[in-house]
């Protein structure tokens, strides 16, 4: 199986830790560099040909509506927890939306669920 790419914008040029979950857990993240990254997302997203695209501001929105509206990836946004990033994938959501949320256990979690969800031919 080929590897998940997981791509993450953050507007505060942040993402570093989420990164290094999503690498934990077998899959390549692609960290979009400097301030206002988030808005970058779906582009990246597309050009990357990336499973999942996770994108962070105060509002945990712009990016991921962003690549939706001009992308056409399935969004979900205005997320607060890994729960609501779970279930988001699950319903076939591709860029996720949260609130400022760097932690490693975010970016290894959903990663973990994409591969799941892959090797049972289910995205």
């Amino acid at each position: 199986m080929e590897q998940v790419v997981v791509v993450i914008g953050d507007r505060l040029g942040k993402g570093q830790k989420v990164a290094k979950g999503v690498e934990a857990a077998g899959g390549r993240a692609v960290l979009i560099p400097g301030i206002g990254a988030d808005m970058k997302l779906g582009d990246v997203m597309k050009a990357e040909n990336a499973d999942i695209g996770i994108s962070f501001c105060g509002s945990g929105g712009a990016g991921a509506i962003t690549a939706q509206s001009k992308h056409g990836y399935p969004a979900k946004y205005g997320m607060r927890s890994i729960g609501e990033g779970l279930t988001a994938i699950r319903e076939g959501k591709k860029a996720l939306g949260f609130g400022f949320m760097d932690v490693e256990e975010l970016g290894s979690k959903l990663t973990e669920e994409v591969i799941k969800l892959k090797g049972g031919g289910k995205l």
